[in-house]
């Protein structure tokens, strides 16, 4: 070591002549020294921070078809063009894999399988497939029709809302029936109340509370003259009561499940049961079990006789619509005419077309939401709609060709749609839980809803301008306007209906 050029450097270095450097460079010097080492880097090939191999997507190539192309190109030339050959059957086969062409223009094997690509479309869903959590997210991203115009007003309000406490919230019950008498009745639980329309008065009709697992499940007013009232219960029972005296005439039993859904054709009544049955009394006589029909596999929770007679629908909660002609329904073991599988879900939204014979609609249940319309003679469908949501009851406008839909999840709306076009009219909102029930008044210019929130509500939809009104609709809209004028709590001794 040279002692005196060290001594030369520290009394440089303590020398106050000189100009204080900075241990730490400038920023114009970081920079600098930046780029001088970017262009060295550049020069040389690579910095040793980055890697310069090429890792080829080894899941995407066909090795043994590699293999089998040098093979034939060795075999074709010689030694030195074993090497141009090589490389270039080389390049081609890296061409194609890189930018995923087919192999088929390269070679004459075919195109080899896949285990990863960018470009292939994901692989079809078996046919019929339905996803079980397809409701959770296309429920509100169906496709939004285009309402319609129409000419006549359709108010967005009800006209009026009941109070209804203990609803069932429970898909598979029937608790609304209008009868031809101009009186709703109202199944709550345990007891059925009926509400006339003409009047206002509420009463309670009967109750089961003698039996604490007992409850209504159906409630169905006989066609004509509107005296007879059918309840079926939770205790596989359908009790027949005469409204007119208050008391009960008959019990019809058979079933061995609750009945969930009755109807009538004169004095015929049809009930569908948990038991998966659809039985047919005849109440005139004593043995009054004339027609069983077993082809639902379970709960049957929609009935409904065409116009005519002629045709029985049952739904159930096997997702198949059954179609029965009135011959086979007096036999004990009837055979469906029609089978209908095409919806996915519980059909329980049934209602003939009072427009065109033999014209069914029937709706499905979460996983199905669709509106579908039959041909109940040829049993072919000739209309199909998605509404997005759980389709819960169907009723057609008496008036124009139109019909009207109840929802559950996710909107609770009623939706109004023209036929057969089946452009969406109107949307109404107002309920704030899904519409189990909708019945609609003898002259047809009122709608009644029931929903799980515990309300009736009433809808001017269908509109009766410039139609010939019945005396039973003159009295229903007076009763309708009194009971908006005067407020106060419509109830007898023991009655749960009420106005708000």
């Amino acid at each position: 070591m040279n002692l005196s050029l060290d001594v030369a450097e520290f009394e440089n270095m303590m020398s106050l002549d000189n100009p204080i450097q900075s241990s730490t460079a400038t920023r114009w010097e970081r920079k600098a020294r930046q780029q001088t080492s970017g262009s060295l880097a550049s020069s040389n090939g690579a910095s040793q921070s980055q890697s310069d191999r090429y890792i080829p997507h080894r899941g995407g190539m066909d090795f043994d078809l590699s293999n089998r192309s040098l093979l034939s190109c060795n075999g074709q030339m010689g030694d030195e063009a074993d090497v141009s050959c090589a490389t270039s059957e080389h390049a081609k086969l890296l061409l194609a894999n890189t930018l995923d062409m087919s192999t088929s223009s390269l070679t004459d094997a075919s195109k080899p399988a896949r285990v990863l690509a960018f470009k292939n479309k994901a692989p079809a869903p078996a046919e019929g497939y339905q996803s079980s959590v397809r409701v959770l997210y296309s429920a509100q991203g169906a496709k939004k029709e285009t309402a319609v115009k129409t000419m006549r007003h359709i108010p967005t309000a009800p006209v009026r809302v009941l109070d209804a406490p203990d609803m069932l919230d429970d898909y598979y019950l029937n608790l609304l029936s209008w009868g031809s008498n101009n009186m709703l009745a109202v199944a709550l639980s345990q007891t059925v109340y009926l509400w006339n329309a003409a009047s206002g008065e509420i009463q309670e009709l009967m109750n089961v509370e003698s039996n604490a697992n007992d409850y209504i499940s159906s409630v169905s007013w006989i066609q004509q003259g509107g005296s007879h009232l059918a309840i079926g219960t939770n205790d596989n029972v359908v009790q027949l009561w005469d409204v007119q005296a208050g008391r009960q005439v008959r019990t019809l039993r058979g079933h061995t499940g609750r009945i969930g859904a009755l109807a009538w054709n004169q004095h015929m009544l049809s009930s569908g049961s948990k038991d998966t049955t659809v039985l047919n009394h005849d109440v005139r006589i004593q043995n009054h079990v004339v027609g069983r029909m077993t082809h639902h596999t379970q709960e049957v929770c929609g009935l409904a006789w065409s116009p005519d007679g002629s045709y029985l629908a049952s739904g159930a909660n096997d997702n198949t619509l059954c179609i029965m002609d009135q011959a086979s329904m007096m036999t004990l073991d009837a055979q469906p005419k029609h089978v209908l599988t095409d919806h996915t879900a519980a059909v329980k939204a049934l209602a003939w077309s009072p427009h065109e014979r033999n014209l069914l609609a029937s709706g499905g249940g979460t996983t199905d939401r669709c509106i579908k319309f039959w041909n109940a003679s040829t049993g072919a469908l000739v209309n199909n709609i998605d509404t997005g949501s759980q389709v819960c009851a169907l009723q057609w406008s008496p008036f124009e060709k139109e019909i009207l839909s109840s929802h559950g999840y996710a909107e609770n709306q009623l939706s109004l749609w023209k036929y057969p076009s089946l452009a969406r009219v109107k949307d109404l909102k107002g309920h704030t839980s899904r519409v189990l029930h909708m019945v609609t008044s003898p002259d047809g210019s009122m709608v009644c809803t029931g929903a799980a929130d515990e309300t009736l509500r009433f809808w001017n939809v269908f509109g009766a301008e410039g139609k010939k009104k019945t005396v039973g609709s003159v009295a229903g809209e007076n009763a309708l306007s009194n009971l908006a004028s005067n407020g106060k709590t419509l109830k007898t001794q023991g009655s749960a209906l009420r106005i708000r």
